[in-house]
């Protein structure tokens, strides 16, 4: 049956890093990540699922997000998909052409109305699955980024990809283009920027464990552990060594068109309550700093 999407999911993001060596020493040493090829000034890493690679890891750069790439459903038209993003108020990059980095594949680029380079690929070569590690990512779970207008910046995603609403905070929209609660989050913000890339795990457990790793190797948790309440999902949140913020999740909720949207109203918390469990604390002033830090590129 073809897919209702025209996307997917979200398949990687790109960064650029001021240290390439650190960056690829601390994401494959500590954060879990493996290295699946690399270049003069680049290098591609991968979790253990069949995404070629799930961060590309650029040189020579103060720290930003460059682009946000999401994989295309087997059936979509990139060309039409492309003339529907500009229709939507994107400004085309490029037209349907081959990718020559890693993983392959045909692509578009367009950039959102506030700037963000949005890619979607096609016929990228899957990797064969990593053996199983609790304590290692799968894939990547959300890409979560800051807007000055959280309404406006949904529509564009909805009208320009596909994607659809799952539920709407106070803060933050929850889109999603499949069965996962959320595959973009847009958060209100001051600036619009990257908030934070999360990292899927299969089990509650290899988020614990991956978080004691970075614990051990003495990372502060930025927040967590937790349970969110739109997404149901376990989280520990930590700032990298160049200011990123990054996350450990798991167990997001799968959804389905019978899922009722649910507004504002339907998620409060008591006060001084964070997550769904009452245990988490507070999230730090360096976490909150870093959340608003990273520009797109």
């Amino acid at each position: 049956m073809a897919s209702p999407f025209p996307l997917t999911g979200l398949r990687s993001v790109d960064l650029t890093m001021p240290d390439l060596s650190a960056a690829v020493e601390f994401y494959t040493g500590i954060w879990g990540l493996h290295l699946a090829d690399r270049s003069e000034g680049t290098a591609w890493l991968r979790a253990t699922g069949e995404d070629p690679h799930v961060l590309a890891l650029h040189g020579g750069g103060d720290a930003a997000i460059r682009s946000m790439t999401f994989r295309a459903a087997a059936g979509t038209d990139l060309s039409a998909l492309a003339e529907r993003m500009a229709g939507a108020g994107a400004d085309l990059l490029h037209a349907p052409r081959a990718l020559h980095e890693h993983g392959g594949g045909t692509a578009i680029a367009a950039r959102d109305p506030r700037g963000r380079t949005i890619r979607v690929v096609q016929g990228d070569d899957l990797a064969t699955p990593l053996p199983p590690a609790a304590d290692r990512p799968e894939r990547l779970a959300h890409v979560n980024i800051n807007s000055t207008d959280v309404d406006a910046d949904a529509r564009f995603l909805e009208a320009a990809l596909g994607f659809r609403l799952t539920d709407r905070s106070g803060m933050m929209a929850f889109e999603r283009t499949n069965s996962d609660h959320h595959s973009v989050v847009i958060a209100a913000g001051p600036v619009n920027g990257l908030n934070h890339v999360a990292f899927q795990h299969s089990g509650w457990e290899g988020v614990m464990r991956a978080a004691g790793r970075m614990v051990d190797a003495g990372f502060l948790i930025g927040w967590g552990p937790g349970r969110h309440g739109p997404g149901d999902n376990v989280f520990v949140y930590f700032v990298d060594p160049f200011g990123f913020v990054i996350e450990h999740t798991s167990e997001v909720l799968q959804v389905d068109d019978e899922y009722r949207v649910r507004g504002p109203g339907d998620w409060t918390w008591p006060p001084g309550r964070t997550d769904q469990w009452g245990i988490c604390p507070p999230k730090t002033a360096e976490c909150k700093a870093a959340q608003i830090a990273i520009p797109f590129s």
